[in-house]
Parts: structure tokens; sequence; C-alpha cells
């Protein structure tokens, strides 16, 4: 079996409750839509339907004091969607919160990075 030659990182999760958690994925698809203005792109980009990235838009939305994802429908040139002054603020503490976490791990990670033999198959495994 090969190593991964992937570095060791963290992967912030956070729990707000049993139903709901902010973690990397969300982030991301936030991210992508804020960069290309659309759930289906910013889905697709990351390998998932539009259904999917639609539900976990919804959660968002739910989860927050207010909605984080803004979408607009049809018109001449179709729909699209935009994050909330909400979704920002919420996108910008987790970045920085993932960064710390990180940055304050680091001497850990590289030191059980020097530990492992065999790099996981299964990121999840946690």
């Amino acid at each position: 079996m090969t190593q991964d030659p992937s570095p060791a990182r963290v992967r912030l999760r956070l729990v707000f409750s049993p139903d709901f958690a902010l973690g990397p994925g969300k982030a991301d698809l936030l991210e992508g839509i804020a960069e290309t203005g659309s759930i289906a792109a910013a889905g697709r980009r990351m390998g998932m339907s539009y259904k999917r990235a639609w539900s976990l838009v919804e959660s968002l939305n739910a989860a927050f004091a207010a909605p984080l994802v803004a979408r607009s429908r049809g018109g001449a040139r179709g729909g699209g969607a935009a994050l909330t002054e909400m979704g920002e603020r919420v996108l910008a503490h987790y970045r920085s919160a993932q960064l710390k976490a990180a940055t304050a791990a680091k001497e850990d990670v590289e030191s059980l990075s020097r530990l492992v033999r065999i790099a996981p198959q299964d990121d999840q495994a946690d």
C-alpha cells in the first residue's frame, strides 16, 4: 500500500445541534455560490446534484437567524443565487476558525504525521 502524498490536515466541523453541523463541504458550497452566482454551478464544481446542493442551501438557510443564500428565479438569463450579508459573515467566520484550528494544531499534526506508517484509505473514519 502506498502512502498518501497529501499532507495531513485539520478538517473543522462545527456541530451546533444533533441535526446541524457546518463543515468544509457546506463552506465550499457557499464559496462556490459566491464565486459562480449559481447553486447548480457550485454543486457541479463539487460533483453533486442540484437537488443535493439545494437541500444543503435550504438547511443552511433554516439553521441561521437569517438566510445565507438568496435565490432569484427565471428571467431572460435564468435564475441565480448569491450570498446574503449573513452568508458572507458565516463563511468568513468559518474560514477564520478553520485557519485558526489548523494553525493551532500544526505542530501536533506534523508530529502525528511522522508516526503514521500507512495513510488511512477513508478520511471520514475519524
